[in-house]
């Protein structure tokens, strides 16, 4: 599968199945679109008006090559092994601890509804997380790093057994040969130094959430009073940011239909000095005035189009910054379970309410048909585990033909199961979002190349 495109003066060759890629000029790209269909004979004749006949003969030879080398046209070698992964041994790797159903804040957007995920408001007790942190060890296998993300609501409203989790989990790693990575997501109303001075010490990655502009992050992110946050939280993440070196953290936001001019956002983020950031498009019901919907596509579209360049723009200067989406690694990539599966929802990363309830991950909360068990028990419906641990590029219709598949590795679960009542689905408007961000990313890659 090839995936060509045209972006900020670049001919970009995407060869799907083997990731390699390629930034050529226009008479190759011009016979690459047209190699599988026409034999070499019909290529000519249709491109000899445009090019030289020796050039064209010379290209389809170069185009030949890689072809044999395994870098164009190459065949899928996923799909087979994808019985392989259904039957795989999975073991838990990761935890998302909903330390607190509660929250200080009244997020317009917010799908836990202020931190009650459509039941009570609760803070997760220290026997209730003990019990969760020995659930992961015990199902972890020989796994040894594991990760785990307290979470709400806000979590520092249960900032007392966050630090009694983290010293268990510390107290976990020798005896059973297993190293915590603990992760924190803040909205940063009860942030202070003394938990600051912590979070340096303990977490691996704090999540910042913030919108962006003043006027943006306030209109969604009131306190229940109605009054904005912007004020509050910016200085202390800012200065969160420097005592992390501007490593090892992210600002977080979310745009919706009422900011489509998101890179605004994220370049005011970087004027406010942070370097790691991300900004991810709201999903919502179509009934709500803040969603987004394909309307209002074409205008998303110009945005990343234009943050890309902003982020070159910047790097090229000596200020740039990293944006989530624009981070590909083309050399590397996930682990062919990852590449296929995705984010392991389900299977290898569950979320635990404060009462201890399982579920697939933080956005089934609340949903009894996932509710997996609970950390006294463990996990009891193995059907809901199949079912995930089925979830896969194959096993969505979408998914077989589009380039994007192995970098987005079929996209939400949670999100395909809200717009369309089952997880092999995709969410039609995130996955032209996707698409856009993959294009950028790799048009970014061959910008700076270009400098080095």
């Amino acid at each position: 599968m090839i995936h060509q495109y045209k972006s900020n003066g670049y001919n970009i060759v995407l060869d799907v199945n083997s990731g390699a890629v390629h930034v050529v000029d226009d008479i190759v790209y011009d016979v690459i679109g047209m190699y599988e269909n026409n034999d070499e004979a019909a290529i000519v004749e249709k491109l000899s008006s445009t090019y030289d006949e020796a050039e064209i003969k010379e290209v389809l030879e170069e185009i030949a090559e890689l072809k044999d080398d395994g870098q164009l046209f190459t065949e899928d070698i996923y799909e087979p092994y994808i019985d392989g992964l259904k039957d795989r041994e999975t073991v838990v790797k990761a935890l998302c601890l909903h330390i607190a159903h509660d929250c200080n804040l009244a997020c317009k957007y917010c799908f836990a509804e202020e931190g009650e995920y459509h039941g009570r408001r609760a803070l997760m007790s220290f026997e209730t997380g003990k019990k969760a942190l020995d659930f992961l060890v015990k199902n972890s296998g020989k796994r040894v790093n594991l990760e785990v993300d307290f979470f709400g609501g806000e979590p520092l409203m249960n900032w007392d057994v966050v630090k009694q989790l983290v010293e268990y989990g510390r107290s976990l790693e020798k005896p059973y040969n297993k190293k915590f990575r603990f992760t924190l997501t803040t909205n940063g109303v009860l942030l202070n130094d003394e938990i600051m001075e912590y979070a340096n010490k303990e977490m691996s990655n704090v999540v910042l959430s913030l919108d962006g502009r003043k006027e943006v992050n306030d209109e969604m992110r009131p306190f229940r009073n109605g009054k904005g946050s912007y004020d509050l939280i910016v200085p202390k993440f800012q200065k969160l940011a420097e005592s992390r070196n501007q490593n090892n953290y992210y600002v977080r936001g979310t745009f919706t239909n009422q900011n489509i001019d998101f890179s605004e956002d994220v370049k005011h983020f970087a004027d406010l000095g942070f370097k790691q950031m991300s900004i991810e498009p709201v999903v919502a019901s179509e009934s709500e005035k803040y969603a987004i919907s394909e309307a209002d596509l074409p205008r998303i579209m110009e945005e990343y189009d234009k943050l890309a360049l902003e982020y070159i723009k910047r790097h090229k200067e000596g200020r740039g910054f990293n944006f989530f989406h624009f981070m590909i690694d083309l050399t590397q990539g996930p682990c062919v379970a990852k590449r296929l599966s995705g984010c392991g929802s389900g299977t290898e990363y569950l979320a635990v309410t404060p009462w201890g309830d399982l579920y697939p991950c933080h956005q089934f909360v609340g949903n009894e048909d996932f509710l997996l068990g609970n950390v006294d028990e463990g996990v009891v419906r193995d059907d809901i585990v199949a079912q995930f641990k089925n979830c896969n590029v194959y096993s969505k219709e979408k998914c077989k033909n589009c380039f994007a598949k192995f970098y987005c590795s079929g996209g939400c679960a949670a999100n395909s199961y809200n717009f369309h009542g089952t997880i092999n689905d995709a969410y039609d408007v995130g996955c032209e979002m996707q698409r856009k961000r993959v294009e950028c990313s790799i048009m970014i890659k061959a910008a700076l190349n270009d400098e080095e």
